[in-house]
C-alpha cells in the first residue's frame, strides 16, 4: 500500500491510514487486452461483452482498436475486479494483463 506522505504525529497518522484506504479504492488498475491471430472478430466482442457487460457497439471499438493497435485498454477499477475481466477475457485463451497507475 502507498501513503502519499509520511506522518509525524499521531493525528497526523489517522489521516495517513485513511489516505492509504482511499488509495486502495481509487481506480488505480487497469485491463489491457493484447491482439492475437487466432480469435475471430466475434468471439473477441462476444467476450468482452461478457467480461464487461458493456454495448456491442463499444465492444466493436475495443477489438477494433486490439486490431490496429496491437492492444486495447478494456477496463480500469479496483483489482478485484479487474481480475474478474481479465479472467473472463481469459476464459478463450485472450492474452491480457493488468496494469498498475
Amino acid at each position: 500500500m502507498y501513503s502519499l506522505w509520511q506522518a509525524s504525529g499521531s493525528g497526523e497518522e489517522t489521516q495517513t491510514a485513511q489516505q492509504e484506504i482511499q488509495i486502495d479504492t481509487l481506480d488505480a488498475y487497469r485491463v489491457v487486452l493484447f491482439n492475437d491471430d487466432v480469435h475471430t472478430f466475434d468471439e473477441v466482442i462476444f467476450q468482452i461483452i461478457k467480461a464487461i457487460q458493456c454495448t456491442r457497439s463499444k465492444a466493436e471499438k475495443h477489438t477494433w482498436e486490439v486490431h490496429t493497435k496491437g492492444l486495447s485498454v478494456i477496463y480500469s477499477g479496483t483489482l478485484p475486479v479487474c481480475l474478474k475481466v481479465s479472467s473472463i477475457l481469459e476464459e478463450i485463451d485472450l492474452r491480457t494483463e493488468i496494469q498498475a497507475g
